[in-house]
């Protein structure tokens, strides 16, 4: 693959196309395509009359192998300075997918259900979801094409377009300062709007949880620059803790939720003790080891964590004692008869959601001033030169054990917030998967960035459950949009970074001779 790299490198450079290098490139892509869709998308059980039946659907297969293939041609042809063709050709075919689908929505919108069926029949695949998602994505390349076209005589470098792109990202964060207060009111009173349902109010609690699960690994990740693939470990330390302690001992949910902190933090010091001297890569295979082995451990450790039979009745939390049931145990009141409200099952809803709110902008707070204290400027001079740290008297085993604490203890907060809000756990919740979503919202916000992992919980974890139609393309449509992100924006969508602490104030020539100052 480097060597077909290097060749249309030297290709373009000599001002032709290697059109060797590109049929490679297409090809491979259409052969992963096919070892990707050929199980995934090219057999179907389906229920019938009788039992489960077995159908194949390799035309679909097929289409998916031509569109990754043309659709690599374009993007090698874009790679090396050639947009027209894309564009000659292109833009013609993204214009006429449009046009049917507009058409398709006209007719559905007019009851014309069998003009749908009938322009439905010609497009590729069953869910005419997924046939959006690829016109979204040809509009995309097309569009691409164009602007490209109108920049061949520009002379912006590679440098200024990312150097711009770094500059939007400082302006949306320095705007998001004063936007905060206006989003912190327009989420207390979120659940009271009008358009609030049930299903947004539940949506809304789970991107709340990944935004704390996120600030937490962002502490260990964007801070500190270690390497965590096991995170998800600490978020199930969290959630057994509470769920043994809720279960076995009938403790409450305000009790029990400090010590699941203790108990994840605890989890984190262990696991950095071993891991002192790693980096880079042995660091995230050693922590990816650590989150298995907590998994088996949940998993095969039966008469604790009873397997993957789970924890269920998992207590829930209360109102200051109050609990939000319809009939309360004899001699108690529940919250609805103490204020006098009729009882509503969305209230308990509206309480997690604002639980889980407060404990988030604890831990967004918490992150944002200690960042400011010696420790967490200790982190970030790790992240940037652990020998220049060394050099400079900072103590890397105390820095890194205090990242790896601090950001489990976060994790198992919301572990034990997942346990009260399920009311059932299992080993099977806390999968690498998990893990990689934490840090894909990291990652794809910009490390260190607070503002990056509101946008990027919201993208990775609130849209995908609205299309919930895609079904079995629902991980594919979600890999693809990681990749055009990482492929358009590789250090995240914000990844601009301001010092911790400035030596001089921002200030224009006037203000050349102001004290120093720390901001």
């Amino acid at each position: 693959m480097a060597e077909i790299t290097a060749n249309s490198r030297l290709a373009a450079a000599k001002g032709r196309l290697d059109t060797v290098a590109m049929l490679k490139e297409a090809g491979l892509t259409a052969l992963v395509m096919f070892a990707l869709t050929v199980g995934l998308v090219g057999f179907e059980v389906r229920d019938i009359p009788g039992g489960l039946a077995l159908f194949t659907r390799f035309d679909d297969v097929a289409v998916a192998v031509l569109l990754g293939f043309f659709g690599r041609m374009a993007l090698f042809l874009l790679r090396e300075g050639h947009p027209r063709p894309v564009a000659i050709i292109g833009g013609p075919l993204v214009l006429l997918l449009v046009l049917v689908l507009a058409a398709d929505v006209w007719f559905t919108g007019a009851g014309d259900v069998a003009a749908s069926e009938s322009i439905r029949s010609w497009l590729p695949f069953n869910s005419i979801i997924v046939v959006w998602v690829i016109a979204i994505i040809s509009v995309f390349i097309a569009a691409r094409a164009i602007l490209a076209i109108r920049r061949a005589s520009s002379t912006v470098t590679v440098e200024e377009r990312e150097a711009r792109a770094d500059h939007v990202a400082a302006q949306v964060q320095k705007i998001g300062r004063y936007v905060g207060p206006a989003l912190l009111a327009f989420a207390l009173l979120y659940p009271f709007l009008p358009f609030v349902n049930r299903q947004l109010l539940d949506i809304s609690v789970l991107v709340v949880t990944y935004m704390m699960l996120g600030w937490g690994l962002n502490i260990v990740v964007g801070l500190a620059g270690l390497l965590d693939l096991g995170y998800v470990a600490f978020y199930a330390v969290g959630a057994y803790s509470y769920a043994l302690l809720g279960t076995k001992l009938d403790m409450s949910f305000w009790v029990c939720l400090p010590f699941a902190g203790f108990m994840a933090a605890t989890a984190g010091v262990i696991l950095g003790f071993p891991v002192l001297r790693l980096r880079g890569d042995y660091l995230a295979i050693v922590t990816l080891g650590f989150g298995e082995m907590i998994r088996v451990i949940l998993l095969n450790w039966y008469d604790v964590t009873r397997g993957p039979d789970g924890i269920s009745n998992i207590p829930r939390p209360s109102f200051f004692g109050l609990p939000f049931t319809r009939r309360p145990p004899e001699g108690t009141e529940s919250f609805h008869t103490f204020f006098g409200l009729e009882y509503t099952p969305v209230d308990r809803l509206i309480f997690l959601y604002y639980l889980i709110l407060a404990m988030a902008m604890i831990t967004n707070l918490f992150t944002m001033r200690i960042r400011k204290l010696p420790v967490g400027r200790a982190w970030e001079a790790l992240r940037e030169d652990e020998t220049a740290c060394r050099s400079l008297g900072v103590n890397p085993t105390n820095t890194k054990l205090t990242a790896f604490g601090i950001g489990a203890m976060f994790g198992g907060f919301a572990g034990s917030f997942f346990a009260t809000r399920q009311g059932f756990i299992s080993p099977e919740s806390f999968t690498f998967i998990e893990s990689a979503v934490i840090l894909a919202i990291v990652v794809l916000g910009g490390f260190g960035s607070q503002l990056g992992v509101i946008v990027a919980a919201i993208l990775l974890i609130g849209l995908p459950e609205f299309f919930r139609e895609l079904q079995q393309y629902r991980m594919l449509a979600f890999g693809a949009a990681m990749v055009l992100i990482m492929v358009w924006r590789p250090a995240g969508l914000l990844a601009h970074r301001e010092p911790t602490i400035r030596l001089h104030p921002r200030s224009g020539p006037a203000d050349k001779t102001a004290p120093q100052s720390a901001e």
